[in-house]
Formats: C-alpha cells, sequence, structure tokens
C-alpha cells in the first residue's frame, strides 16, 4: 500500500476509486465466467473431434491395408484447394472458427483404378477436416486460455489489493479527520475557557 496524503482531497480521491473498482469488478468477473465456459466448450469439441477421429479410423481398419496398397498418385488426385477461417469475437477477442474446406480433384481413369478409391478419397478428405479442425480449436483453445489467464489476474488484483487497499485508506484518513476535528473542539473549549478566565479577571 502506498503512502497517502490524510486529506479531505485524498478521501475524495480514494472513495471515487472505490466506487470505479466496485463498478468494475462484476464486468471483469462475468467476463471470467464466460471465458471459463467457452475454456470447457473448447475442450469439450476437441475431445469430441479426438473421439469421432478415433471412431472412423476403427470403423475403417480393415479397409486401411487396401488403402496402403494405393499407388500414391491416386490418393494425390485429391488436394485442399482452399482452407476457408474465419474469426468469432467471444468475450472480447477474436478467435480462428472453421469455416470449410474446397477440395480441388483431378480425373482419374476409372477403369484402371480401384473399386474403393471413392471411399479412400472420402475418408482422407474426412481425416483432413478433422485434423484441421481440431489444430483450428488448439489455437482457439491457446487464445482463451491467455485471455482467462489476465482477467483472472485482473479479478485478483481488483479484489485483494485495490479494493481492500482503497478501503483502508478511506478508514485511515476518516479516523485522522475525525481525530483533527475532536482536537480542534477540545482546542475551541480550551480558548474559548481561557477567554472566560480572562474576562472574568477583567474589572
Amino acid at each position: 500500500m502506498g503512502k497517502v496524503k490524510l486529506t479531505k482531497n485524498e478521501l475524495k480521491l480514494q472513495r471515487d476509486a472505490l466506487k470505479r473498482f466496485q463498478r468494475y469488478l462484476p464486468t471483469l468477473q462475468l467476463k471470467k465466467q464466460q471465458l471459463q465456459m467457452e475454456v470447457r466448450q473448447a475442450r469439450e469439441e476437441m475431445d469430441a473431434l479426438e473421439e469421432e477421429d478415433r471412431r472412423e479410423l476403427q470403423a475403417h481398419k480393415a479397409d486401411l491395408r487396401l488403402f496402403a496398397d494405393c499407388p500414391r498418385e491416386l490418393l494425390d488426385s485429391q488436394k485442399v484447394r482452399q482452407w476457408s477461417v474465419s474469426t468469432r469475437n467471444i468475450a472480447g477477442i477474436e478467435v480462428p472458427v472453421h469455416k470449410g474446406l474446397e477440395w480441388e480433384t483431378q480425373p482419374v481413369d476409372l477403369l484402371s483404378t480401384p473399386l474403393w478409391l471413392d471411399d479412400a478419397l472420402a475418408l482422407v478428405a474426412h481425416q483432413t477436416e478433422l485434423r484441421l479442425r481440431r489444430r483450428l480449436m488448439e489455437e482457439q483453445l491457446a487464445c482463451l486460455e491467455d485471455e482467462l489467464r489476465v482477467v483472472n489476474q485482473r479479478v485478483n488484483l481488483f479484489e485483494k489489493v485495490k479494493i481492500p487497499d482503497a478501503q483502508e485508506n478511506i478508514r485511515r484518513i476518516n479516523i485522522y479527520i475525525g481525530d483533527q476535528q475532536t482536537n480542534s473542539v477540545g482546542r475551541s473549549k480550551i480558548a474559548k475557557g481561557k477567554c472566560q478566565e480572562r474576562d472574568a479577571e477583567l474589572p
């Protein structure tokens, strides 16, 4: 706690500061709650993407051995043309959000390709999208966790430092001003008594 002047002006400044802190704190606490909820949802979404990825690979376990024999040029006949990403405002911060993928497919000779090529390409496309979405969710989660850490520090600063300091300063100034007023009244009574004594002694 810094040194404060024990004056009425300082008392007003401390009261104004306390009001400002108490008005701003609920906004910070609300933002903290919103960010905690968003972090929880982002983690749940990441878990859901991982689970979907795992289930899909498990479901196609038998097919994956077939796909392994597929010539690389056939699997390369499908490539990502564009990955669309936008941003979304969450509690005042911009986070990346997956919009979609555009694919570029090269024509292949249908007579010389295996029957399961379409299934293989569909699986590759879906796996690619799942992994890109998960990567974006990791970025989103990192942004949200950073912001939550900062907001948490501010809430703690207001709750544990700024507001108690202002309240303590107001208490100290009030005690000092009260003591000064009491002393002033005492001095005034003493002076009045002396004046009365002096007046009584005069003829």
